[in-house]
This record gives structure tokens, C-alpha cells and sequence, in this order.
């Protein structure tokens, strides 16, 4: 991921965009997770870059050594819990 994320927060909303149609075209819980976190992260690395959410020194993003291993592995679970066949609706 890197330094494209954190130059234009921004471009986190693509995942979090693509995740959500996802979500709303397959019903799958994991893309709806994927795609709120991933809007999660968007507004966090905005605020980052603002200055908001840092006392001022943002250079060392040790931060980023959990967030993105996180987001990466919950966005190929997500795929992959998407491309999967539904389950069958038990009939009541």
C-alpha cells in the first residue's frame, strides 16, 4: 500500500467504495466490514494528515506497521468471502 495512501487519503474511499457496492450486490457481512473500515481509515489518514490526530510529529507512522497488514488481510477474506457461493435461505 504505502505512501500513495498516506500522500492522498482520498484514494482509501476507492476500496471502501468497491467494498460497500460489494456489500449492497451480495449481501456478505465481511464486505460491509471491509468497506466501513476501510471508510474508517480514510477519515483516520485524513485527520492524520491534517494534523489532527497527531501531537505534530506524523513523520514515523509506526501505526501503519498494524493498519495495513489489518486492512489487507480484511480485504482478502472480504473477496474472498464475497466471490464464494451463498449458503441457501433455510425456509421457515
Amino acid at each position: 500500500m504505502g505512501d500513495w495512501l498516506i500522500g492522498a487519503p482520498a484514494l482509501a474511499l476507492l476500496p471502501a467504495t468497491a467494498f460497500l457496492f460489494l456489500y449492497a450486490a451480495r449481501r456478505r457481512q465481511l464486505a460491509l466490514v471491509a468497506g466501513v473500515t476501510w471508510l474508517c481509515y480514510a477519515v483516520y489518514e485524513y485527520g492524520m494528515r491534517r494534523r489532527v490526530l497527531c501531537g505534530g510529529e506524523c513523520d514515523i507512522r509506526v501505526d501503519l506497521l498494524l493498519i495495513y497488514p489489518a486492512l489487507l488481510l480484511l480485504s482478502v477474506i472480504a473477496l474472498v468471502a464475497t466471490a464464494l457461493p451463498g449458503r441457501g435461505r433455510r425456509a421457515r
